[in-house]
C-alpha cells in the first residue's frame, strides 16, 4: 500500500503567490468590512438629525449610541469562540445577513427606546464579522505578506466608516436619517449572497478539525499550490487544543501579551468611538452647518483609511512595537488639539484628519498583530476577545462624553479628557518589549 505525501499547508501557502481566488475572499472580506464600518459609525452620523426628530438630550442620546457596542462586545465574544469551533465562514455569513436586516429594522424605529432595543441587537451580528474576517484573510496570505494583507483588509472598516460620512450628508438633507440604514442593510444582503458561493473556509481550520479534505485540496489547487498526485496527509505545525478557547489566551506564556492587547483594545476604540459618535454633535455646537459638522467627523476615518496603508508599509519595516508607540503619541497631541477654542476650520479638519490617522489608522494594526501573536486555533478568538473588551471602551468613551457635555464640560476640556486614553495606549505599545512571549517587533 503507498504511504500518503505529507502536505504541510503553512508551507503550500507562504509558497503561493497570490491570485484571483485569494483576491476574491479578500475582497469579500473586506466588502464585509465596509459595510461593518458603515453601520457601526452611521449612529453617529445621523444622531443629529434623530435629536431634532424625537426632541431627546444629549445624554440620552449617548446611550444610543452604545447600544449597538453593548451588541458587539457580545458578537466578539460569543461569534469569536464559535467560529474556532464550527469555522469562519458560516459565522461570516450569518453575521452579515443578521446585522443586515437589523439594520433595515433600525430605519423602521419610532422612538428613542425602540431605536435603543435594535441598536443593541444589531451590534450582535457585527460583532462577528472583524475577527473571522481578520482571521480568513490571513490564513490565505504568504507569511511575506501576511501583515500588509491583513492591515488593507482591516482598513475596509474605516474606509466604511468614511463612505458613511459622504454617504449620511448626501442622503440625509434629501431622505432623511432612515435612508442611512435602508442602504446599510440592503448592500450587506447582496454581499453575503456572494459569500455562500464564493468563499472558501480556513484550510488550516479544515485541518485541524480532519474535515473536507476533499475542499482543502480543490482551494490549495486554486491558489496554484504544488500538489502531489496520489493520497495525501496534510499536516500543520500547530497543535490544536481542547477546551474552552478563552482560557487559552492566558496560557504558554500568551497572558500578559494577552492582556497588553486587550489595553490597548480598550484605550484605543473609546477614543476611536468617542470621536466617531460625538465629533459632529460637538461641530455643530460650535456654530457649523450639519453637513460641515459631518464632514469634519468624516476626516476621522478619512485619515485613519489613509493611514493605515501607510502605517502598514512603516511596521513591515520597523516593526509593531515602535510604530504602535509612536502613533498613539502623536494621538494624544492631536486629540488634545481639536477641543482648543477658536480653532481654525482648516486645522480642525487637519486635527481630526491626524487623530483618524493614529487612532483608527491604529487600530488595523492592533487587529494584524493579534492576528499573528495567537496560533489558528486561537485566532479568531484571540482577535474577537481583544476587540471584546475593547466594546467594553467604546460603550464607556461615548457614554461618558455625553454625561460630561450634559454636565456643562467645556469642549477643550472634554478633548483633553479624551487624550488621555491615547497616552496609556502609547504606554502599552511601548510595553509590548517585555511580554513573556515574543511579540513580532
Amino acid at each position: 500500500m503507498e504511504t500518503p505525501a505529507t502536505v504541510n499547508i503553512a508551507t503550500l501557502v507562504d509558497a503561493s503567490r497570490l491570485g484571483r481566488f485569494q483576491w476574491t475572499l479578500f475582497g469579500l472580506c473586506g466588502l464585509c468590512l465596509i459595510m461593518d464600518g458603515f453601520d457601526v459609525q452611521a449612529m453617529g452620523y445621523v444622531a443629529p438629525a434623530v435629536i431634532r426628530e424625537f426632541g431627546v438630550p444629549a445624554a440620552m442620546m449617548g446611550r444610543v449610541l452604545s447600544a449597538a457596542l453593548v451588541g458587539v462586545l457580545i458578537g466578539s465574544y460569543g461569534f469569536s469562540m464559535l467560529a474556532d469551533k464550527i469555522g469562519r465562514r458560516p459565522v461570516l455569513i450569518f453575521a452579515s445577513i443578521y446585522f443586515s436586516l437589523a439594520a433595515l429594522w433600525t430605519a423602521r424605529a419610532e422612538s428613542v427606546n425602540e431605536l435603543l432595543a435594535i441598536r443593541l441587537l444589531a451590534g450582535i451580528g457585527m460583532g462577528g464579522i472583524m475577527p473571522n474576517a481578520m482571521a480568513l484573510a490571513g490564513e490565505y496570505s504568504p507569511s511575506r505578506l501576511r501583515v500588509t494583507v491583513m492591515m488593507v483588509v482591516a482598513n475596509f472598516f474605516t474606509v466604511g466608516a468614511a463612505l458613511g460620512g459622504f454617504i449620511a450628508s448626501a442622503l440625509i438633507p434629501r431622505f432623511g436619517w432612515r435612508s442611512v440604514f435602508v442602504f446599510g442593510g440592503t448592500v450587506p444582503l447582496a454581499i453575503a449572497l456572494a459569500m455562500i458561493f464564493l468563499l472558501p473556509e480556513s484550510l488550516q481550520f479544515l485541518v485541524q478539525k480532519n474535515k473536507d479534505l476533499d475542499k482543502v485540496r480543490r482551494w490549495l489547487q486554486r491558489i496554484n499550490a504544488p500538489l502531489p498526485a496520489g493520497e495525501v496527509r496534510y499536516v500543520m505545525e500547530e497543535e490544536n487544543r481542547q477546551g474552552v478557547p478563552l482560557l487559552h489566551l492566558f496560557r504558554e506564556g500568551r497572558a500578559v501579551g494577552t492582556l497588553l492587547l486587550w489595553v490597548l483594545n480598550f484605550m484605543n476604540l473609546a477614543n476611536l468611538y468617542f470621536l466617531g459618535s460625538w465629533l459632529p454633535t460637538v461641530v455643530r455646537d460650535q456654530g457649523y452647518t450639519t453637513s460641515i459638522a459631518v464632514l469634519v467627523g468624516t476626516a476621522v476615518p478619512v485619515g485613519g483609511s489613509i493611514g493605515a496603508i501607510v502605517n502598514g508599509w512603516l511596521i513591515d519595516r520597523l516593526g509593531f512595537r515602535g510604530v504602535l508607540t509612536a502613533l498613539f503619541a502623536v494621538a494624544t497631541v492631536s486629540v488634545a488639539m481639536i477641543g482648543q477654542p477658536a480653532l481654525p476650520l482648516a486645522l480642525l479638519f487637519a486635527a481630526a484628519f491626524i487623530a483618524g490617522w493614529c487612532i483608527p489608522g491604529g487600530q488595523s494594526a492592533i487587529n494584524a498583530l493579534a492576528a499573528i501573536y495567537y496560533p489558528t486555533y486561537l485566532r479568531s478568538t484571540g482577535i474577537g476577545s481583544g476587540l471584546g473588551f475593547g466594546r467594553i471602551g467604546a460603550i464607556v468613551g461615548p457614554v461618558v462624553a455625553g454625561i460630561l457635555l450634559g454636565r456643562g464640560l467645556a469642549h477643550r476640556e472634554l478633548f483633553l479628557v479624551a487624550a488621555v486614553p491615547a497616552l496609556i495606549s502609547a504606554v502599552c505599545a511601548f510595553a509590548l518589549r517585555w511580554v513573556n512571549q515574543e511579540v513580532p517587533r
